[in-house]
């Protein structure tokens, strides 16, 4: 019904403010007429997309910013273990912050507060256009400052598996964090193919083990996830690609005994909420080879504190970091008066 309008809003990246969409030869009341007839959505004052009402890039536009961190990467389908809290990037400047359900209600008496991590970044707003989501280098950056480490490794796998990171782009993360954070980066992989096969690796390395990724068999095709001290071939099997593959995993693990491993095949669920049996029954595999465990079962520590900027901090008091949703600008303080 408004064939233009819906193209020219795609074109500028999901959504488009009014005096963008004005320039382009629409009126006010093309766009009221559309917004009435559902064929696009006001987001907020001035600015319209084609973002269905449960998407988190509407929600984040309504607000008042983008979305960034683990939303961002879970809204490019990637990696994302549990994305929690839908984080949002707004600038240092950023005012009427609205809630994420309703551009009628102001951010601070939304319901929603406490669901929302905002990000105060030194961007300005989008000026006319806007996709939703910052950068990937930016989102990455706020992953690795802000997540627990296996799910901001798991995040930059995915981004080194697809193909949205080269090697400059690493490298260029890896310039963006504080020294602490670089491992994050240097402990990731683009052999991974899955995210549970990078939490395993993740976990497996963080426990001392040795884990060498898709190793080849001299009798079939597919090659084994990880391979653990040389001695355990480990695959594991998502619902989505191996629920029709039964017998070419069987023949996989007969492969795999030939060329002298110990195959062992969990679930990605066991992966994700059963971890410590699993683990235990590698451990159990590894000391019946006469491979024992150099280091005890380390579990991913998670990353330093952080404000709302996306920054570490320093002793924030309980009543300033809740909700962590409130602003991180530092109060002004009155100047302190010497007597004689």
């Amino acid at each position: 019904m408004f064939p233009g309008l819906i193209d020219d809003i795609r074109r500028a990246g999901g959504a488009a403010g009014r005096a963008y969409l004005v320039s382009r030869g629409f009126t006010d009341r093309q766009l009221a007429e559309a917004v009435q007839a559902r064929a696009v959505v006001r987001a907020r004052r001035g600015w319209y997309s084609i973002w269905p009402e449960g998407d988190l890039r509407l929600r984040a536009l309504r607000l008042g910013g983008r979305l960034t961190g683990l939303s961002a990467i879970q809204a490019w389908a990637g990696w994302v273990l549990s994305p929690g809290r839908m984080h949002v990037a707004v600038p240092a400047n950023a005012a009427r912050l609205r809630c994420p359900q309703s551009r009628r209600v102001q951010f601070t008496q939304s319901l929603q507060r406490e669901s929302v991590t905002l990000h105060w970044m030194r961007e300005r707003h989008d000026r006319d256009t806007s996709s939703g989501i910052v950068s990937l280098a930016e989102a990455l950056e706020v992953v690795c400052l802000t997540e627990p480490a296996e799910q901001a490794i798991a995040a930059i796998d995915w981004a080194r598996r697809s193909g949205r990171i080269d090697a400059i782009g690493l490298e260029a993360l890896i310039l963006s964090l504080p020294r602490a954070r670089h491992g994050l980066v240097h402990r990731s992989s683009g052999s991974c193919h899955s995210l549970p096969e990078s939490l395993a690796r993740t976990r497996l390395t963080s426990a001392g083990l040795q884990v060498r990724e898709q190793v080849g068999l001299p009798d079939n095709l597919s090659p084994i996830d990880l391979v653990i001290e040389n001695a355990i071939a480990l695959d594991i099997d998502g619902d989505e690609f191996h629920r029709n593959r039964f017998l070419f995993d069987r023949t996989k693990d007969l492969a795999a005994t030939r060329a002298g491993f110990h195959a062992v095949r969990p679930a990605a669920r066991h992966v994700f909420s059963e971890w410590d049996s699993t683990f235990e029954a590698i451990r159990v595999a590894l000391t019946a080879r006469g491979v024992p465990l150099v280091a005890p079962h380390i579990r991913s520590a998670p990353a330093s504190g952080v404000n709302n900027s996306g920054l570490p901090h320093r002793r924030r008091r309980a009543t300033r970091a809740n909700p962590r949703t409130s602003s991180p600008r530092p109060r002004k303080r009155p100047p302190i008066v010497l007597s004689c």
